[in-house]
């Protein structure tokens, strides 16, 4: 048995795969590892409990038809990944798509079980400009800096161990309105079930909140020195030690035109100036998200590519809850949402005291 299993959908024009190969070669280096390269190949094969690297090669177009036949398996499979661990090497031929493939499959794939440590996306577009500060800060040109990071996320999601706390610190963020939110009344359900953990609420909602301006690299890395902001305010007092003190960040997002409110938006944006100085592998994402038509999945897409692929917030499988309620306090009338809430939170609670799931 191998140490992993690499899922690497096949593209028949081998000239585009050229690259993708080369970083693989410098990633996989010394590992063993059981390949599958066809959707037949992979309805076959048990990936429940395994660690798994997905290898995409998307040429221009950003398809691959391989994938797809492979992505569909997986969306009519809710449980094929279950326990498992996964990773994410992505080349395409374009300055696009890359992004929006990647944050696709692992909102597929976390939902048919598989988890992803933070930073689970190594991609490479065809200029390969988005290596330039990893090419300075190791030195080597952006091809080199590519294959270094391949090599890390090889190592990262090998390496991936549960959490085991007694008493999981869980921190809620919202910025809605309790009399009238749908996400809220969720949430509630949920917390009722969470008796064992230690849980602190912040609304947002209130005061000023300032969004990100882009300070420059060296006045961004001077506040977070001293785990602070330029513009300083609630989300630096308050919000700032509740993230470093939490085990799992709880983000409950009511669905606002497919994406993300603006305050939970600017959070997210601010803690850039903390991640320059605390990285969060050890801290557990998840989202609570309720749409009043539909959509819940880009949302929940936005979290993965901002707090997961980007920020370094782990992200067990079946990190979502996601529902559809439109008028005041309509989701406490759906049918079986209770017992949604019930799992959800068993969810959590498995993935902070490592209670059978992800134990690899």
């Amino acid at each position: 048995m191998g140490d992993f299993v690499l899922i690497n959908p096949l593209c028949s024009e081998t000239r585009k795969t050229e690259r993708l190969q080369a970083i693989l070669d410098a990633s996989l280096k010394g590992y063993s590892y059981e390949e599958i390269v066809t959707a037949e190949e992979f309805e076959k094969t048990d990936l429940r409990g395994k660690k798994l690297l997905f290898s995409i090669s998307l040429g221009e177009s950003g398809i691959n038809l391989e994938y797809y036949s492979m992505l569909k398996l997986i969306r009519l499979r809710r449980d094929c990944f279950e326990g498992s661990v996964g990773g994410v090497i992505i080349d395409g031929n374009s300055e696009l798509f890359t992004k929006s493939v990647s944050r696709e499959l692992v909102f597929s794939a976390n939902r048919s079980g598989c988890t992803f440590p933070g930073r689970p996306l190594v991609e490479g577009t065809r200029s390969l400009k988005n290596f330039n500060i990893r090419a300075q800060n190791f030195q080597v040109d952006n091809l080199g800096a590519y294959m270094i990071a391949g090599r890390q996320l090889v190592y990262n999601m090998l390496q991936f161990k549960p959490l085991a706390k007694k008493q999981p610190k869980i921190l809620m963020l919202h910025a809605s309105e309790y009399k009238t939110s749908n996400s809220l009344s969720l949430w509630e359900m949920v917390r009722e079930h969470l008796g064992e953990c230690d849980i602190r609420e912040i609304s947002i909602r209130n005061g000023k909140v300032m969004d990100c301006r882009g300070c420059p690299y060296e006045t961004c890395r001077h506040f977070a020195e001293e785990e602070k902001c330029f513009y300083g305010g609630p989300i630096v007092e308050d919000v700032y030690p509740a993230v470093l003190d939490c085990d799992a960040l709880v983000m409950v997002c009511p669905n606002y035109n497919d994406a993300l409110g603006a305050n939970l938006a600017a959070f997210i944006n601010r803690l850039t100036a903390l991640v320059m100085t605390h990285k969060f592998y050890d801290k557990c994402l998840f989202g609570i998200v309720v749409s009043g038509y539909s959509g819940g999945d880009l949302v929940a897409q936005q979290l993965i590519s901002a707090l997961n692929m980007n920020k370094t917030f782990r992200l067990p499988g079946h990190f979502s809850l996601l529902e559809t309620a439109n008028n005041p306090k309509e989701i406490l009338e759906i049918e079986g949402i209770e017992k949604r809430a019930e799992s959800f939170a068993r969810t959590i609670l498995k993935n902070l005291k490592n209670e059978g799931c992800g134990s690899l």
